[in-house]
């Protein structure tokens, strides 16, 4: 359960730990996150097969971790740790150790010498991260085998109680596998909320008894096709829901890795899969089922007569039933409140309640449902739209996403507040500008970006991202309006009590593709949530995103490189030449290159500027540290046509503010192509190009749908 306030000090470890010498010293290391204090001695232990896992007889949560670290050493390492009720005589023994403190702590220290591991914690989450920072030592070189861990102290607790993610599975469905591996990926990195986004206009994703049309028709849709296609496939009803089952095991699965599922139900607005399964249900008449398919602000939206919330009663009570969690997220964002105006239902029913306009009306209505969530003891969490209208009930949460003010707003009024900041925390803008990035919105938030973010810290200004065409990106869909300047009291800080980065998937239609999206940015939302900001910087985070990275790959994770991948631009010289400039988005690490097939390694060719090359010509190039390569290694092959060639994504966008990376049909080769594009202004332009010996011009184009609802737009 995740907790309302900071976490106590970590004094209650203070007579129990019994490592640190006078000769420690204090020492970086390279763990995601940085942990709180991290000390080394003189002297080594060396973990090799047979080596226990020392655990208490009656204490499950250690078991649990204890049987999670022996399966992470042998998947990662290839390491044999068996957990056991005593150490093995002779042997470098790991020890799962309780000691007094409250009960939800997740702090922990682990101490490392004199043959012995300890770990040492009042709970089972502090001795779950515990087991996670020792998996992370054990992993730092990427090798097989036994492994040799130095000496250390390490003290360690979290900034924030609240660390999320959210993962929309209403605009596209993930299987129940899915869900459990990301699960796993974000205890890794300490993270311990996971905001489950399971009804929204394009899908209802949970049975409720006694409403099987939310699942038999809401949970389905036909998606979106050019109109004017030539195909005469029939089209394919996609979709589908959780069952009871499923949702049961995917709760036990974060239990077990203190991972809190924090269900959210949209409402009032973002409900045509419910309107489309009951229309009764709805302020007025329900738009046609093929809107279902669009993305954006669908005008769709609950009434507010008692059978609403007779039925909204019904649905949060199981929805409570299936997810202990304190907190139930409640959506209440982008209601589109011209329907309730239009309504005449609607507008007798204000007047009956003598409700002065549809804001109050919004205000009425959300605190109709905090009434529902307070009966069963629950916490009720929206966006910070909820904040429109009137008080808040007072314990009442929101997540702000446009911006600071919000936050201070809530804060203010005494109600705690999760960041969720867009664009910077929303995962469905892309994270580098190469044509390989995974389809989504237009903007980029680099891995650096979403390091910069401090959550403790107004002002909190989103840092906007450059838009591609140099213009800023206006308030609305795809940015965040400027924030005001505010500061924070003491009070007032304490209501902001975490962070979470946002998986929306309108555009991210694949599991792999999700993957990309959060990784290695959830890393970055891990350090801000857990280390204190004074701990924190850019050059010694990115020095440790190597062996971070490294981990992945055992694990089955395929993390986006675009943080470290070198980038190569190119540009016609003379009608046999090019020139080539080669760059990485971290700056990290020194890049290397070679031509015309030659072997690429540590002791390659530096690059120090920008190359002038002959083409044909093969180009290969990577970042180093020493000897250590960090990125992929990027091999083209230049010719005279492809250096006067350009993707979309290479291009620069006409004014406009809604870019988006969009997905096509399959070609011929069944493949998907993807072209950047400013909605609502569909031209780009090739600065500076010399177009002075430029004889015929060839274009490659696609149809794709235009299935966005922009409201006034």
């Amino acid at each position: 359960m995740v907790s309302a306030g900071r976490l106590g000090a970590l004094t209650v470890l203070a007579a129990a730990l019994a490592a640190a010498t006078a000769s420690a010293q204090p020492v970086t290391i390279d763990i995601v996150p940085r942990p709180l204090t991290v000390q080394s001695a003189p002297g080594a232990v060396w973990l090799r097969n047979g080596a226990a896992i020392v655990v208490p007889s009656r204490d499950a949560g250690a078991r649990g971790a204890a049987r999670w670290l022996s399966a992470l050493a042998l998947q990662s390492r290839g390491l044999r740790l068996t957990p056991r009720f005593a150490p093995v005589p002779g042997r470098t023994a790991i020890v799962l150790e309780r000691i007094a403190g409250p009960a939800e702590s997740e702090a922990y220290s682990i101490d490392i010498g004199r043959d012995r591991i300890i770990i040492r914690s009042p709970s089972e989450h502090g001795l779950l991260y515990g087991v996670v920072t020792l998996w992370q030592l054990m992993t730092t070189d990427g090798a097989k085998g036994p492994v040799r861990l130095a000496n250390l102290h390490i003290e360690d607790q979290p900034r924030f109680a609240w660390r999320g993610m959210l993962l929309d599975s209403a605009r596209h469905f993930q299987s129940p596998a899915f869900i459990e591996r990301l699960i796993d990926w974000m205890a890794l990195h300490k993270l311990n909320v996971l905001q489950w986004h399971l009804t929204d206009d394009q899908g209802w994703r949970l049975p409720i008894t006694g409403y099987p049309k939310l699942t038999a028709i809401g949970a389905w849709r036909v998606p979106a096709t050019v109109k004017d296609s030539a195909s005469n496939a029939p089209a394919r009803s996609y979709g589908g829901y959780y069952s009871r089952t499923q949702i049961r095991a995917i709760i036990a699965h974060a239990q077990a890795r203190n991972v809190t599922i924090v269900p959210e139900i949209e409402m009032p607005g973002h409900a045509l899969s419910a309107l489309l399964a009951y229309p009764e249900l709805s302020a007025g008449p329900v738009p046609p089922r093929t809107m279902q398919s669009d993305w954006g602000l669908i005008p769709a939206a609950f009434g507010v007569d008692e059978p609403v919330f007779r039925f909204l009663s019904d649905v949060l009570g199981q929805v409570m039933d299936l997810f202990p969690s304190r907190f139930i997220a409640i959506g209440g964002d982008e209601i589109p409140l011209p329907i309730w105006k239009a309504s005449p239902a609607v507008q007798a029913r204000m007047k009956g309640l003598g409700i002065a306009d549809e804001t109050a009306l919004q205000n009425y209505f959300i605190r109709r449902i905090d009434t529902i969530l307070a009966k069963r003891g629950r916490r009720m969490i929206g966006w910070e739209e909820i904040l429109q209208g009137g008080p808040l009930p007072a314990d009442a949460a929101i997540t702000s996403w446009r911006g600071a003010a919000s936050a201070v707003s809530a804060a203010q009024g005494g109600h705690d507040v999760v960041l969720g900041i867009a664009p910077t925390l929303y995962f469905d803008n892309r994270q580098g500008e190469r044509p390989s990035e995974p389809p989504g919105r237009g903007w980029v938030v680099s891995l650096r970006d979403v390091y910069a973010l401090d959550p403790g810290a107004p002002p909190l200004p989103p840092p906007l991202p450059p838009a591609p065409t140099g213009q800023a990106p206006a308030a609305g869909l795809g940015a965040a309006a400027p924030a005001p300047l505010a500061r924070f009291s003491a009070a007032e800080s304490a209501h902001i009590i975490g962070v979470q980065g946002n998986l929306w998937t309108e555009h991210i239609r694949t599991e792999a593709r999700l993957a990309k999206m959060a990784f290695p940015r959830a890393a970055a939302v891990a350090e801000a949530a857990w280390t204190p900001q004074a701990e924190r910087d850019w050059p010694n985070f990115v020095a440790r995103l190597p062996a971070e990275i490294a981990r992945y790959a055992p694990l089955g994770l395929d993390e986006d490189d675009s943080a470290l991948a070198v980038e190569a631009k190119t540009g016609p010289e003379g009608p046999a030449g090019a020139q080539v400039t080669l760059s990485s988005q971290a700056g990290y690490g020194q890049i290397r290159y070679s031509l015309d097939g030659q072997p690429l390694g540590a002791s390659s060719k530096l690059y120090r500027g920008a190359l002038h090359l002959t083409l044909p010509a093969r180009l290969r190039a990577a970042s180093f540290v020493g000897a250590r390569r960090l990125s992929p290694i990027l091999d083209e092959t230049l010719s005279a046509a492809s250096v006067r060639t350009r993707l979309s994504q290479q291009l620069t966008l006409c004014p406009g503010t809604l870019p988006l990376v969009l997905e096509g049909p399959p070609d011929r080769t069944g493949s998907r192509p993807a072209f950047l594009v400013q909605i609502m202004n569909s031209c780009w332009i090739w600065p500076a190009n010399d177009l002075s010996d430029v004889g015929a011009v060839q274009l490659e184009v696609m149809a794709a749908p235009f299935n966005l609802q922009l409201g006034a737009e």
